[in-house]
């Protein structure tokens, strides 16, 4: 008699005041032997993610975030210490990636500035070191070379300790990481036939000036910088080819919106003796004696002031990269000649798309459609290079060193003696204390600094990977869903970062259907709302529910002073 299995399957629709509907199933034959055989086993049926294929794309975000992430003030304060005080254990609790930088690279290059920068100020000794060394670091953290000094393969360089396994199963990706060093090597480009090599993107502009000659101002080989005076010949800068500088404006943008320039301008006009622009200044007890190291850094930066870059070269830069403005009354109106006007647009968009392709990425039934992200990643990429010009080369990297130095400075122990802070809050950096602190005594916003320090920090990731793709030449939707499971933690922290400081749910439907306005309003416009309000500004979340407002600011401001009179 044949082998057979008989079953009944009841089902029951919805409602459930329908009638059940019954069947009988009956499997014979070979597919019965193989259905007892696979019981056997205990095998399970489950849904799993869609796998991809990844692309060469994926090494090069993996450098921009071993950079980004190398540009930490972690990583910069532990070689400040080291270099500056000789603090052998800070240098000990560096990878040992940051170390060989150190000292192969980061501190040659501090000792060869010593001699080149000075300031025409009586003793600015400290300052002139902090100064040299915050430029040293980010000279060799910026700019990364695709091939190290002396490297035997190409995984020697900004590759070293990649675990592509490990990043494989991040994105649910497939790949041979045996061969990673031949898909590194065949994704970067040889700028005119020599062993320098460059990215995609970077190689569609060098053939765009292919008559004019290259200057090589970094030897590959020897890991030496040529005279400056071979930097004035006519071609095309190197360096800036083979070295491209991982470094976004919008990260000096948000902590210029969390308020960092604005308490190091506080201190400053109390070390200098001037009364701040409220009645009552809340910094009047501050004293700083001389006999802590502080106090002749602050002398230092307070002489140096007419060499940083003013508000108002900011303000016009920001405009220029995103367009994006300031607000304040130190903020003069601006006049720019190039504005991104539809960057916030196209930006906000990119991450909302992001957000509905992990909803359905999510859903194992479905195969999720990446090719909206893929569009929205060349809107992007397109208005970003737009803004690639002028100051785009040298601003960045200023902006940076200076607020680099700015939380160095609040991060020193005498600011802990000195401003309110609350030592049971587990900041991630020794400087935000002191901001928040500060925002607290002059009544700024009351939203945390690291939230602004989350926007920054994961804002430059994203952007750097849509400014540094080769986006125009994409046409593959499967390369922009490995860009949005690789940078999904950073994009839904960006949103989330985002939506605590300005009120706005860039991931809401109803949002950018009602109130599309809301969406492309300047972050300066929502923050200086809810300052005067002292709550959210009216939006709505994605549950469509309105937020109501509290009275203005200063009306709370003067009732408080009229109940203490």
């Amino acid at each position: 008699m044949p082998d057979e299995i008989n079953t009944n399957i009841e089902f029951t629709p919805e409602p459930a005041n329908n009638p059940t509907i019954k069947y009988g199933v009956k499997v014979s034959g070979d597919a019965a032997e193989l259905l007892r055989q696979s019981s056997a086993r205990g095998n399970t049926v489950s849904l799993a993610p869609s796998q991809v294929t990844a692309t060469a794309d994926l090494l090069l975000w993996y450098v921009i975030r071993k950079t980004t992430d190398g540009l930490s003030f972690k990583n910069y304060q532990a070689f400040m210490d080291f270099v500056l005080c000789q603090d052998r254990a800070a240098f000990d609790s560096l990878e040992g990636f940051e170390r060989d930088r150190i000292q192969n690279q980061k501190q040659p290059r501090f000792q060869a500035l010593q001699g080149r920068r000075y300031l025409p100020y009586t003793d600015t000794d400290a300052y002139r070191l902090l100064k040299i060394a915050t430029e040293a670091f980010l000279t060799v953290n910026c700019g990364v070379p695709f091939i190290y000094p002396g490297a035997q393969n190409l995984l020697s360089g900004p590759l070293e300790g990649l675990d592509l396994d490990q990043e494989l199963r991040h994105i649910s990706g497939l790949g041979n990481s045996d061969l990673v060093e031949q898909w590194w090597g065949d994704y970067l480009q040889a700028t005119n036939g020599s062993n320098d090599l460059t990215l995609p993107y970077l190689m569609l502009i060098r053939r765009k000036l292919r008559g004019d000659d290259i200057i090589m101002t970094f030897n590959i080989e020897s890991g030496t910088w040529t005279p400056d005076e071979e930097r004035l010949c006519y071609g095309i800068l190197g360096e800036k080819l083979t070295m491209p500088c991982f470094v976004e404006l919008i990260w000096s943008y948000w902590h210029e919106q969390g308020m960092l320039v604005q308490t190091m301008n506080a201190i400053s006009r109390r070390f200098q003796n001037v009364h701040g622009f409220a009645d009552q200044d809340p910094l009047a007890m501050i004293e700083i004696d001389p006999l802590r190291p502080l106090n002749n850094l602050l002398w230092g930066y307070v002489q140096d002031e007419q060499h940083r870059l003013s508000l108002v070269r900011r303000a016009y830069e920001y405009d220029h990269h995103y367009g994006l403005t300031l607000e304040g009354k130190a903020v003069p109106k601006l006049r720019p000649a190039d504005s991104r006007s539809r960057f916030l647009e196209a930006f906000h968009q990119l991450l909302h798309l992001a957000s509905i392709f992990y909803k359905q990425d999510d859903d194992t039934t479905v195969r999720a459609d990446a090719f909206p992200v893929l569009n929205a990643l060349k809107d992007v990429h397109m208005l970003l290079s737009e803004g690639a010009h002028n100051q785009f080369g040298d601003l960045p990297v200023t902006a940076r060193t200076e607020m680099l130095m700015q939380q160095w400075l609040l991060a020193r122990p005498e600011f802990r003696e000195l401003l309110p802070t609350r030592t049971m809050v587990a900041y991630p950096e020794e400087w935000m204390d002191r901001v928040d602190a500060m925002k607290k005594l002059q009544s700024w916003i009351n939203t945390s600094v690291l939230h602004f320090h989350h926007l920054a920090r994961y804002g430059e990731q994203i952007l750097l990977s849509a400014r540094f793709g080769s986006w125009s030449e994409v046409n593959d939707p499967e390369i922009a869903k490995v860009w949005a499971r690789f940078w999904r933690s950073q994009i839904q922290g960006y949103i989330h970062a985002y939506s605590t400081v300005t009120g706005v749910d860039l991931t809401a439907t109803n949002v950018w259907q009602q109130q599309r306005s809301l969406v492309t309003s300047q972050p300066s416009t929502l923050l200086r709302q809810r300052l005067l309000t002292g709550s959210n500004v009216p939006s709505l979340t994605a549950g469509g529910t309105s937020i109501t407002l509290s009275k203005p600011f200063r009306e709370r401001k003067e009732a408080r002073k009229a109940a203490r009179e």
